[in-house]
């Protein structure tokens, strides 16, 4: 694997660009916060695998006395990863990120990330970038690391790919109802490459219909595991079968079974504003252990 050469230490700011040989302490820097962490954490256990280019970013660091203290990864999503630690300077690092940012444009479609980086951040790059389309300032992040106390549905399981033409309208539909704007691009786009790829890997649960529709009625998937935790995303409910506790039982269901098989820990972050569905997770058995962000272009 070649390395990515890395830029020089802008001594103004802290902040350069890593490259493959960074990895390692740029991992370290995440592993402070595993939860936080686990959505540039998992483009990072990629990148050790094929390289930072192939892995479709950039990384960028924060060094103060020679000491990597925060990382960003910059692709199509950006994500400051910026540990609470007493010798961390974190306005600091924030501030080589969004310098860095501003010279590079906004390439990304989102911000997102623990709140406290992704909001200072945003704070830095809104006179220079775009409009957002919407800000998340307030999404509670939750963990389990135990077996939920609420039983799970036996019928929820590992999506099949033979139920790929069931499962892709109803991620289609979650994405378009949760961000506003459906992400399908035709066949074979990135959006159906996606949601392949976590049914191929084992990563997407379903409770199916037993109607001859075969139609989905639960779903959820891991859409992100790496550094001991499996973050759960796209978790939704057909309408039709809404206020009926499915999406509480098929929770359970996932839990257990990403507990059984993927990762000591399971994650997921929800918009404050959602009050059913926080009610509905704490009953599943998640408890907040911090707070993510979101700002939409």
């Amino acid at each position: 694997m070649a390395l990515r050469r890395a830029t020089a230490l802008d001594e103004r700011t802290g902040g350069r660009v890593l490259d493959d040989g960074d990895l390692a302490a740029a991992l370290a820097v995440c592993a402070q916060d595993p939860v936080g962490s686990v959505l540039a954490t998992a483009r990072l256990e990629q990148a050790l695998e094929i390289g930072i280019r192939r892995a479709g970013g950039e990384l960028w660091g924060y060094e103060k006395d020679g000491r990597l203290e925060g990382i960003c990864w910059a692709g199509a999503n950006m994500v400051p990863v910026v540990p609470e630690a007493p010798e961390v300077d974190p306005d600091r690092a924030i501030e080589s990120f969004a310098s860095m940012a501003r010279r590079q444009g906004r390439r990304c479609s989102s911000l997102v990330g623990p709140a406290y980086a992704v909001l200072g951040l945003w704070g830095r790059l809104r006179p220079a970038w775009p409009g957002a389309r919407e800000v998340r300032d307030d999404q509670p992040s939750m963990v389990m690391d135990g077996p939920p106390v609420i039983a799970p549905d036996p019928r929820v399981r590992p999506s099949r790919l033979d139920e790929l033409p069931d499962v892709l309208p109803a991620c289609v539909r979650m994405f378009t109802e949760e961000v506003g704007y459906s992400p399908a691009s035709g066949p074979g786009g990135p959006y159906e490459t996606r949601v392949r790829s976590l049914v191929t890997q084992g990563r997407s649960y379903v409770r199916m219909s037993d109607d001859d529709r075969r139609s989905v009625m639960f779903k959820a998937e891991l859409g992100a595991v790496a550094g001991g935790v499996a973050q759960v995303q796209g978790v939704w409910v057909a309408p039709e079968h809404r206020g009926k506790g499915l999406s509480e039982r098929g929770m359970a269901a996932v839990v257990e079974l990403a507990l059984a098989d993927v990762a000591p820990v399971v994650s997921l972050y929800v918009n404050s504003y959602n009050v059913r569905a926080l009610a509905a997770y704490r009953r599943v058995g998640f408890r907040q252990v911090g707070s993510y962000a979101t700002v939409l272009f």
